[in-house]
């Protein structure tokens, strides 16, 4: 369901920013004002450039993903997708270990949307975005630890 969840995020939301402006329905513009308004998340309104490429990243490695994990999950038992996973959980875990300590420790003061000030803000959007690092991380220990993921096929010799 994750996987399936995101895709729409994905394409709607998250792929905004790299956008021209004017070109997504104003309705999504809106949104994603909104919610960067609420949640005081100047990167989505105008983006560091390495966030940009956190976004190209999503757009162009994971967002393919996306349909191919959702189907392996929720058929199960598909072995092929453990590689894949590591490598997918690692990519994500490591740009959302970066996202989160800017969110953590940069100096929003001069930005020019609103970003967190307080503490407070400061967790509120951490949590927006730690589900973005506590599912990868559970989909690669589940990869690397869980017996069924680990099974390598012995080929047989002719």
């Amino acid at each position: 369901l994750y996987f399936i969840s995101h895709i729409p995020i994905t394409v709607l939301i998250d792929l905004q920013p790299l956008l021209p402006s004017g070109i997504a329905p104003r309705a999504l513009t809106d949104l994603l004002q909104q919610y960067a308004t609420a949640f005081r998340d100047p990167m989505m309104l105008q983006p560091p450039e390495w966030f940009k490429a956190f976004i190209y990243c999503e757009a162009f490695l994971q967002l393919p993903f996306f349909p191919v994990a959702a189907y392996a999950f929720l058929k199960g038992g598909c072995r092929w997708i453990r590689t894949p996973a590591i490598i997918y959980s690692t990519h994500v875990a490591t740009t959302l270990f970066a996202i989160l300590a800017h969110i953590l420790f940069h100096d929003f003061s001069k930005s020019e949307h609103a970003g967190p000030q307080t503490l407070r803000e400061r967790l509120v959007l951490l949590s927006i975005y730690l589900p973005y690092l506590l599912i990868p991380l559970l989909i690669l220990f589940t990869m690397l630890c869980n017996p069924h993921y680990k099974h390598v096929e012995k080929r047989k010799r002719k």
